[in-house]
């Protein structure tokens, strides 16, 4: 059915059709009960391609399950102790580990073996917090250094200014300094509003 036919009850009339599909009005009841069929029939229509993709999803999606005894990455969100002023150039989360799995806890959990520096951190976690131990040193960091809160958030530490700029906004200026995160690569370096920097971290800006 087309959208045309959908809306208004009738087909779209052409110059090619125009003989065929000829003039037709419904009035009351009448167009009541089309219109409903119509609805209907959209509808059956649309669960049968609903039903029709989620059976294609299904066929190529593979359940994430992990045993007790295997190794898994703890996924972590690097946190900064400024405001960011520019959106560009986010801190990617990143991956801690390894660390053993205990125990299944459901169908969707898991215990796991945490070191004493995860005091705080309740160490049962949900399976998409969690990745298969694939040795991948850009997205994992070692947890030893880092101060892990309960929320599975660290602060990131400034390493050092890359570069400067200003930008300019109608009535004033604002001086913008690139900064190098640890744990990060130059690719991922941000730019921060100096004054913030400078307060944070005074000793970056130290000769």
């Amino acid at each position: 059915m087309a959208p045309f036919e959908a809306l208004y009850g009738k087909c779209c009339r052409s110059p090619v059709c125009w003989g065929e599909v000829g003039e037709q009005r419904m009035l009351g009841p009448e167009l009541v009960q089309t219109t409903n069929a119509a609805i209907q029939k959209i509808r059956a229509r649309m669960l049968t391609a609903q039903s029709r993709q989620k059976s294609y999803a299904d066929v190529r999606r593979k359940d994430l399950e992990f045993e007790v005894g295997d190794m898994v990455f703890l996924k972590v969100a690097p946190m900064k102790g400024v405001l960011r002023f520019a959106k560009k150039g986010k801190l990617s989360p990143r991956f801690v580990g390894p660390f053993e799995i205990l125990e299944r806890i459901g169908p969707v959990a898991y215990r796991l073996a945490l070191p004493p520096s995860f005091a705080a951190v309740h160490d049962v976690f949900h399976i998409s917090m969690l990745r298969k131990y694939v040795a991948d040193p850009t997205h994992v960091v070692d947890f030893e250094p880092l101060q892990i809160s309960e929320n599975l958030s660290y602060e990131e530490q400034p390493v050092e200014v890359l570069a400067r700029e200003v930008k300019k906004l109608r009535s004033r200026e604002i001086p913008l300094v690139k900064i190098l995160w640890q744990n990060h690569g130059v690719e991922e370096a941000t730019w921060e509003k100096e004054e913030d920097m400078r307060a944070q971290y005074p000793e970056l800006f130290e000769d």
